[in-house]
């Protein structure tokens, strides 16, 4: 009972909330210097990594190595003697994000000799606004006679997904983690009833409802999950998903990449396969903050760092590639120019390039997009409970997400790295990759052969 009241606490440790009166004005992400003191040994894995968690690892030959160890709780409770509140933590950094009021609190943290570096990563005083009314559901869907997947056939069709399922592979045994806004009356509307979520987790608010806040991941989380037949199917509709909240929509600051970093650990932890983010950042409410071109390397935003790890720890990420085609910036947003992750631009149904679509390289000019897929109109469900349409690279990375996850359910005996590197190569542009569509258009039914 011991070890699993310890992982229990460690899977929840990166989301710790503290009731106040008084909104803490200040934010900060402390980085560590080591986990010397730290009480769990990579002999004994079992006390902070799932069973599920390990299994992975241990079936692509990955070994267990001081990342995976905690962030020592000694030095978090040296911490928060100085009178800070700890919002998230992440191993993978060996960092720690707190909240206070008072800049003393973080020059008293400055003294601790296991303490690296500090950076403040939000300035109030404006705070989350805490959503509860939901829009009216009328549940009014349109049901397709001539077509099993509905509305969103198409989208499916064009890179011949629907051949995969029809070959058995719908997504069972696979687990996705969607990390994103809200998922706004996901647990009302009636076509959605059916969808396996195995839970969900707040990063943002612990006392946030999920299901009230931004429709954003709903709207993503339909592409990829939806499973009714002549009304609309999702890339993956016989998965199963954990929706996880790191954005706060009421502001644009470095400290939503801490929640997302606290995400995917949280997602490494329970045993997710396959994780899907349709966020990214390059412009903050702090001007001086914005990103430039050259940062786009895959590890100066904490975003990216931690992106470029998932394929290490046996996870693979697929990504959103952004919106900025049309603006000023006009490239991909973070993480998209992480290593080892599938950054997913948009086109229409016909496969043209979506003009919103964001393009690459990367700073150290690796080919972005991986790939593309339907994001211009693509098929969402709405709020009210009736399928509608959406513009967005948002979506075409579900798709996708989706889509790679049947894949893997068809060859297990692949690695991450290697499912991402097979994808690439289905590509109809894979022999002459380029900067607007990658490697193009995936064909996934001529993956499921070896």
């Amino acid at each position: 009972m011991r070890t699993l009241f310890s992982l229990l606490y460690l899977l929840f440790i990166g989301s710790v909330s503290y009731s106040s009166e008084k909104q803490d004005t200040l934010k900060y992400r402390i980085t560590l210097a080591d986990k010397a003191k730290t009480p769990y040994s990579l002999e004994k894995p079992d006390a902070f990594l799932s069973p599920k968690a390990i299994l992975r690892r241990q079936k692509q030959h990955i070994a267990i190595d001081s990342l995976d160890l905690p962030v020592c709780q000694e030095y978090i409770q040296e911490i928060e003697k100085c009178g800070v509140r700890i919002l998230v933590t992440s191993k993978w950094e060996n960092s720690v994000t707190v909240s206070c009021n008072k800049q003393k609190n973080i020059e008293e943290i400055q003294h601790l000799p296991f303490v690296r570096e500090i950076e403040l990563v939000w300035k109030g005083p404006s705070a989350p606004v805490r959503s509860t009314e939901r829009d009216s559901i009328s549940n009014a869907y349109q049901h397709i006679d001539s077509t099993y997947y509905g509305l969103s056939a198409k989208q499916l069709q064009l890179c011949n997904i629907d051949k995969v399922h029809e070959a058995g592979f719908r997504g069972q045994g696979m687990t996705i983690g969607v990390i994103d806004a809200g998922f706004h009356n996901a647990d009302k509307i009636t076509a959605m009833s059916n969808i396996r979520i195995l839970g969900t987790h707040d990063f943002v608010d612990k006392r946030a409802d999920i299901y009230a806040e931004d429709s954003h991941g709903m709207k993503v989380l339909s592409c990829m999950a939806m499973n009714q037949p002549h009304i609309m199917i999702g890339s993956a509709p016989e998965a199963s998903y954990w929706l996880l909240r790191s954005e706060d929509t009421s502001s644009e600051t470095l400290v939503e990449q801490d929640y997302w970093a606290a995400a995917v650990e949280f997602a490494d932890s329970v045993g997710c396969d396959v994780l899907n983010t349709s966020l990214g950042y390059f412009e903050f409410d702090d001007k001086s903050l914005n990103y430039e071109l050259r940062h786009l390397d895959g590890k100066y935003s904490l975003m990216s760092r931690q992106a470029s790890r998932i394929a290490a720890k046996g996870m693979i990420l697929v990504c959103s590639a952004g919106n900025s085609g049309k603006g000023r910036w006009k490239k991909i947003t973070p993480p998209a120019d992480a290593k080892d992750v599938i950054t997913v631009g948009a086109v229409n149904k016909e496969g043209v390039l979506a003009p919103f679509s964001s393009v690459g390289h990367t700073a150290d000019n690796r080919i972005k997009p991986d790939v593309v897929a339907v994001g211009e109109e693509a098929c969402v469900m709405g709020t009210d409970g009736v399928q509608t349409h959406a513009n967005g690279t948002s979506f075409a990375s579900p798709l996708i997400c989706g889509m790679v996850a049947c894949l893997w359910q068809a060859r297990p005996e692949l690695t991450a790295t290697q499912v991402i590197t097979l994808v690439r190569s289905l590509g109809d542009r894979a022999q002459y990759p380029d900067n607007i569509y990658g490697y193009g258009i995936p064909d996934f039914q001529k993956g499921l052969n070896p």
